[in-house]
């Protein structure tokens, strides 16, 4: 395929190729809103759909939650949450598959289940300063004695 093909968009065949999907699904998943080509949408009998690289990434993610064991209906909804309830980009979305029950993705610092809305199920607690945190209030709360030649004792140095 040249470039020229590419910068117009994907054909429906092409797509299909790409994803690993059919063309019935492809067909489908356009005319029940799942992923319009962004690019050309259908305008009757005889013109082509044209998808956009984004709009493969999309549909390659849906086709990942499918083979995952999530129902068609169910990576709807957690495609639609992602979008228009956290404005998130699809393809650079983090999920957690837990069964085929919960769709999990991280947004603004806690965990949201997609097929619940977009429902917070718990926060997500940052841990990698809790170290320097801590070695800094012992200090606070117990500084080092410095002997009178300004070292540090050693017992409290071993301590370190």
């Amino acid at each position: 395929m040249g470039e020229s093909d590419t910068t117009q968009g994907f054909r429906g065949p092409q797509v299909c190729t790409l994803v690993g999907i059919t063309y019935r699904q492809l067909d489908y998943w356009a005319r029940t809103g799942l992923l319009r080509p962004s690019v050309a949408d259908a305008r009757g009998s005889g013109t082509k759909r044209l998808y956009s690289y984004r709009d493969l990434l999309e549909l390659k993610v849906i086709k990942q939650l499918l083979d995952a064991g999530i129902s068609l209906q169910s990576a709807r909804r957690a495609v639609d949450c992602l979008r228009e309830d956290l404005g998130a980009d699809l393809t650079s979305a983090n999920l957690v598959l837990t069964g085929s029950r919960s769709v999990l993705a991280k947004s603004n610092g806690e965990v949201v289940d997609l097929l619940a809305g977009g429902q917070g199920v718990f926060n997500i607690v940052p841990l990698s300063g809790v170290v320097d945190e801590l070695d800094a209030a012992i200090v606070r709360l117990d500084p080092p004695r410095r002997p009178a030649d300004g070292t540090v004792s050693e017992t409290r140095a071993a301590q370190a």
